[in-house]
């Protein structure tokens, strides 16, 4: 699947044909450079492995700059790889938005924002022990119960409780290129992603 990698810019809203006010995510995708291409006879499968957002010299390694030598390009901060290109790459390659056209359907990859320890109603969505009448003494977002008593012991694995929240990768699929801006390497796209402004984002085709 082809595609390019980004970095989430904002949201915005727009107006459709219809007078319907659509939320949308604005991407600032590419330009992408080429910066590895593995075969099925190397590498025992086929991909392009793309590049994106400039990175200082100082900060790279010996083994990064030297790869990053032999596309031609500078160091750059996030690189992934994309298993198909309707038409063959080359080191060195740009991938721009122009890969996109306006309707057409993608699908979004980011890392959510993440929300450190939560308890069970923000992280489960719980409605808590119930009201505070009755004796209750600061119960309302408490777990209650994890499980019986002399069977089975334990707390079974899996059991919804507190934890660390967010942080994940997360995949949206089926958002619409709403508008293309390739003089600022923007995609306008139906819906929200997931992330914080400036994370990077992965747009499959």
């Amino acid at each position: 699947m082809s595609g390019i990698i980004g970095k989430k810019v904002g949201m915005t809203s727009l107006f459709d044909a219809e007078g319907r006010n659509i939320p949308c995510t604005v991407i600032e995708a590419g330009p992408c450079v080429v910066t590895h291409v593995r075969t099925e006879e190397k590498d025992g499968y086929a991909a392009v492995q793309l590049a994106f957002d400039e990175k200082k010299e100082k900060s790279t390694s010996a083994p990064l700059k030297g790869h990053f030598a032999k596309a031609k390009t500078t160091p750059k901060r996030k690189s992934v790889e994309f298993k198909t290109f309707p038409d063959e790459k080359s080191l060195g390659d740009l991938v721009t938005v122009e890969i996109f056209a306006e309707g057409d359907f993608i699908d979004v990859v980011g890392t959510s924002k993440g929300k450190g320890f939560q308890g069970v109603v923000k992280r489960h969505g719980f409605g808590g022990v119930g009201g505070q009448t009755h004796g209750q003494h600061n119960r309302g977002r408490a777990p209650g119960s994890l499980g019986a008593s002399s069977w089975p012991s334990r707390v079974f694995k899996g059991q919804r409780m507190a934890g660390r929240t967010g942080g994940d990768r997360v995949k949206v699929q089926n958002l619409q290129v709403l508008k293309i801006y390739t003089e600022q390497n923007l995609l306008v796209v139906s819906g929200s992603i997931p992330g914080a402004k400036g994370s990077y984002v992965i747009v499959d085709k």
